[in-house]
């Protein structure tokens, strides 16, 4: 025993009867001033009490320290094993009812088929599915080999086809003692290259994730393409076992090494005892007299495991997986009606851009500083709201445009937009461009940053997140101004603007157009004099008298 330890303890055993000494003196002196102030009976009485009550405190702690520190592990974790079942089947529920109200949501006629077959599926696996064992592996590591192996010793035939699974093979099995069936399947290797290697390497993760009981098989110590694979399955919580496979083929010393050397890569996520050796298919011993010995397959440690498991957390490990599945299936459902409601609210803004291209390159506006706000349309923002369930009045939609079209402001965006734009004019045309056409296709530039950060926010609940909205929309603005989008959108804007604005021109009075040369950058001054550092809102000014 160590030295503070047994310092600790004579301390403490020092005052334990220190304090005895002393309740013993208080009681006796309590007892004779009682007995000598008033009557020895009650005296007695007294003392009866105080040595029961005493007596009734000590057993109180004795108890609930033994119940404590014995009895209360083991009691909350039976309780633990019984409850969670009923709470994950109930959670699962909960989580498939979601997801047939997500379901009516989705247009796609064929994704939608295919999740109401697949909640389908999961609820009736929840009522009388049955159990799933997963063998999962590289192709060398003798899966199949375990399939035959535990088919031959659990049930007394053999199945599995021996060499390369292409497909997950399955199959069925009754062990004693458990009302569901048990299933063991085998899938391709991972890790395969060559033509299919990897569609089969995917079938094989698919299949592992709707596993109850993985059984992960190698036969060596693990390489990093094995580790990676294994931990993520046991962090979605797979229970998993780490099947270490041909022993027969090493030393006992080698056999040993490997094995603790196996137990040390997964301890963080698998326990020492789920990791167990066996030999599913013996090489054929050459004996002296030149004949061949077969060994019988080591696979009763695993078989035994296998059956403690299934015995024990059969119904949790089903209610273990069924949960994941609904969540991964809510997932999917979540995912789909959010890329249908982006591809709805993209064609809105793509509307709404144009629109008011068009409008402002007909009409100009009068000072460039507006352009934030008529390219903010509030309308734009009801529509792009209610598609995400967010149902908005229009003043509550001028809000919103409002503070965005300040922010475009205030962050020099629109300067910066009306500079990209007539420089991306120059370059596809080469040619003199009327103002107002530069003010019509900024305004769809602009429209289109404030309708993809519109659109964040509704996928956010209507947050615009850590950053503000200020992130948000630098966001988006260095997201459209990449040479590929703005390529793109100028030749939309040429065939949208230029093009019926050059037609209009030809048959309207041109005294009063306003013409820039786009390689003069001192041409287009007027429509870049407001100081991005101000904002123009609060401290408004008046453009140049030569505008």
């Amino acid at each position: 025993m160590p030295l503070y330890r047994l310092f600790i303890i004579i301390v403490g055993v020092c005052v334990i009867l220190g304090l005895m000494i002393w309740l013993v003196t208080s009681i006796s002196w309590l007892y004779s001033q009682v007995a000598w102030m008033a009557n020895p009976i009650l005296a007695n009485l007294l003392l009866v009490m105080l040595i029961s009550l005493l007596g009734l405190l000590i057993y109180t702690f004795v108890y609930y320290f033994r119940l404590f520190q014995f009895g209360g592990n083991g009691s909350k974790k039976r309780r633990h094993n019984l409850r969670i079942p009923l709470d994950k089947s109930g959670a699962a529920e909960t989580s498939l009812k979601a997801i047939r109200q997500q379901v009516n949501q989705i247009q796609d006629e064929v994704a939608r088929q295919a999740l109401i077959s697949r909640s389908q599926d999961i609820e009736a696996n929840l009522s009388q599915g049955s159990i799933q064992v997963v063998i999962f592996g590289t192709g060398s590591a003798g899966k199949t080999s375990v399939v035959n192996g535990l088919m031959g010793e659990m049930v007394g035939r053999v199945n599995a086809p021996m060499g390369t699974t292409i497909n997950g093979e399955t199959y069925r099995l009754k062990l004693p003692g458990l009302n569901r069936e048990i299933l063991i399947i085998d899938t391709p290797g991972i890790g395969e290259v060559g033509e299919g290697g990897a569609t089969r390497s995917e079938m094989a993760r698919t299949l592992a994730t709707e596993a109850d009981l993985l059984l992960f098989v190698v036969d060596n110590d693990l390489r990093q393409s094995e580790w990676y694979p294994l931990r993520n399955l046991a962090e979605m919580g797979k229970r998993s076992l780490l099947i270490f496979n041909k022993t027969d083929l090493y030393t006992e010393a080698d056999k040993n090494q490997i094995l603790n050397q196996l137990k040390q890569r997964v301890g963080g996520f698998i326990s020492s005892e789920d990791v167990i050796a066996i030999a599913a298919n013996p090489q054929l011993i050459n004996l002296e007299n030149g004949d061949t010995f077969k060994p019988e397959p080591d696979l009763m440690p695993l078989i035994h495991k296998i059956a403690t498991i299934l015995r024990a957390e059969g119904e949790e490990l089903i209610a273990d997986n069924i949960l994941l599945q609904s969540q991964r299936l809510g997932e999917e459902a979540r995912r789909l009606i959010d890329n249908q409601r982006l591809r709805q609210a993209e064609k809105i803004v793509d509307r709404y851009q144009w629109i008011g291209a068009g409008a402002i390159a007909v009409t100009p506006l009068p000072v460039v500083d507006l352009l934030a706000t008529a390219a903010v349309n509030a309308q734009m923002v009801v529509e792009i709201g209610k598609i995400y369930g967010c149902e908005l009045n229009m003043d509550r939609g001028r809000e919103l445009a409002l503070s965005l079209a300040k922010t475009l402001g205030s962050l020099g965006i629109v300067k910066g937009a009306i500079q990209l734009v007539a420089t991306a004019l120059h370059f596809h045309i080469g040619t003199i461009v009327v103002g107002k056409a530069i003010q019509g296709i900024t305004a769809a530039y602009l429209t289109r940053i404030a309708g993809r950060s519109f659109i964040e926010y509704f996928r956010q609940n209507q947050d615009w997140g850590d950053g503000g909205i200020t992130e948000v929309v630098q966001r988006q603005f260095q997201l459209n101004r990449r040479d590929e989008f703005v390529r793109g959108f100028i030749q939309d804007a040429i065939a949208r603007v230029i093009e019926p604005l050059n037609l209009h021109q030809s048959s309207a009075e041109s005294d009063d157009e306003l013409e820039l040369e786009l390689d003069k950058p001192s041409d287009i001054a007027p429509y870049l004099y407001q100081d991005s550092s101000q904002n123009d809102w609060e401290n408004p000014r008046h453009p140049p008298d030569n505008w």
